[in-house]
């Protein structure tokens, strides 16, 4: 694990809740939500940098029901659209189960938005009624990056990142 910014816990589970709490803390009252994502986007790549080579959002496109659009992100160039169903962010979205992916090129159709991605964890993240509204992505130039921990609290933090 990378060294952690001087104002978040070395502990990873720590730094997971620190983060989440900041996030949650800024956003709080944000009727928009291209700016609850850039800033969980923003606040999540500085906590983690540098195994958090690229996040970001991926949304559904209300004029495409089963496609993703980029949306806010921290990184290198992102591909502009993702299909359902395609690729470990398309899998996200078609499923709605996280995929935790240890090696992307050994993912079945995955998607090489920058060949320097070795690993990934994607989050669906639900609007109130359930519906899919985007998928958490998060790249790391290393093998194996994400684990259970990961897992489990990115999703908590896209289970609240919707609440207004």
């Amino acid at each position: 694990m990378s060294h952690a910014p001087s104002n978040y816990s070395a502990d990873k589970a720590t730094r997971y809740d620190e983060v989440s709490a900041e996030i949650l803390s800024v956003v709080a009252g944000e009727t928009s939500v291209t700016a609850r994502y850039a800033t969980a986007s923003c606040l999540l790549a500085q906590a983690f940098a540098p195994v958090y080579f690229w996040t970001g959002f991926y949304v559904v496109d209300p004029l495409k029901e089963n496609e993703l659009v980029v949306g806010p992100y921290q990184g290198t160039l992102g591909c502009l659209r993702i299909p359902f169903g395609r690729g470990v962010c398309g899998a996200a979205a078609a499923t709605r189960e996280t995929q935790v992916v240890e090696d992307v090129h050994a993912f079945p159709g995955h998607i090489a938005c920058d060949s320097r991605s070795n690993s990934e964890i994607v989050v669906p993240v639900l609007n109130a009624d359930g519906s899919l509204a985007a998928v958490l992505d998060v790249d790391s130039e290393q093998h194996a990056s994400f684990d259970d921990i990961d897992k489990e609290k990115l999703e908590a933090l896209c289970g609240k990142l919707l609440v207004v």
